[in-house]
């Protein structure tokens, strides 16, 4: 019998998996015995954590892929699901910033690319791993949102309208697929010290994390990686349809 404490020899899939959150995660599922599908719009970057995945260790093959495109996305999951001899577990991880206000001549572009990245491309590899996932013991999709969807920011309402459509899609997914046995949770992640976050001033992002978090600072790429593993262990079967913050508190304090 498996471990249920294990993801030992799962195929993970991860998008946007070239830095941050992404990469932690691949990092993370690798060291644990799992095989890493290392995706990311900057195919280069892809390969170099790949390729660092397997200097320590770890099994990961990368792919570049963009999630703006639905063909690739087919064609990719079809690649990666017949090269690792299936699919366990789908994390999609990819993100993408960028303020606008909604009178702005930017604003148009900013709607687009996010809904387009973030909840049409999420959508669509649900779609396109769908075969694999239903011939998996322990099926597991894991949706990354943002805070931003449960609380919004000024001048971020294409990335909030995003992120709450994601915590919308896994909902309903939860329930389309439950009979299936396929999980499907959500993380929002709260500030989180990432390549969107550290063009911010320190003092800035100091300022913030002891006004806002319970915790007076920053996440750190890990500790979300850590919740996504716990929610694609075999032992989490029980587990669907949530939406869970990892936010330092963020959500939990009113002043």
């Amino acid at each position: 019998m498996s471990d249920p404490r294990s993801v030992e020899s799962s195929r993970v899939l991860i998008t946007g998996a070239a830095s941050g959150m992404g990469r932690a995660t691949a990092e993370l599922f690798a060291r644990e015995g799992a095989q890493v599908a290392v995706t990311d719009l900057r195919g280069d970057l892809a390969r170099a954590v790949a390729a660092d995945i397997r200097k320590a260790g770890g099994r990961a093959e990368s792919w570049d892929l963009d999630l703006s495109d639905p063909d690739q996305i087919r064609v990719r999951v079809e690649e990666i699901g017949r090269q690792f001899g299936g699919l366990d577990i789908v994390i999609n991880n990819a993100g993408v910033g960028g303020f606008a206000a909604i009178d702005s001549p930017a604003y148009d572009s900013a709607w687009t690319r996010a809904l387009a990245v973030m909840l049409t491309g999420q959508q669509e590899m649900v779609r396109a791993a769908l075969p694999f996932l239903r011939q998996a013991d322990h099926p597991r999709i894991v949706n990354i949102a943002s805070t931003e969807a449960l609380g919004a920011t000024s001048r971020n309402s294409a990335y909030a309208a995003a992120k709450a459509g994601v915590t919308g899609l896994t909902r309903a997914l939860a329930v389309e697929l439950g009979r299936e046995g396929i999980t499907v949770n959500c993380i929002c992640p709260g500030p989180i010290l990432t390549g969107m976050t550290e063009a911010i001033p320190e003092a800035d992002r100091e300022n913030f994390a002891r006004r806002r978090t319970a915790l007076g600072r920053y996440g750190r790429p890990e500790e979300v990686a850590h919740m996504t593993l716990s929610l694609c262990l075999p032992a989490a079967s029980y587990i669907t349809g949530t939406v869970i913050p990892v936010d330092g508190g963020l959500m939990a304090r009113n002043a």
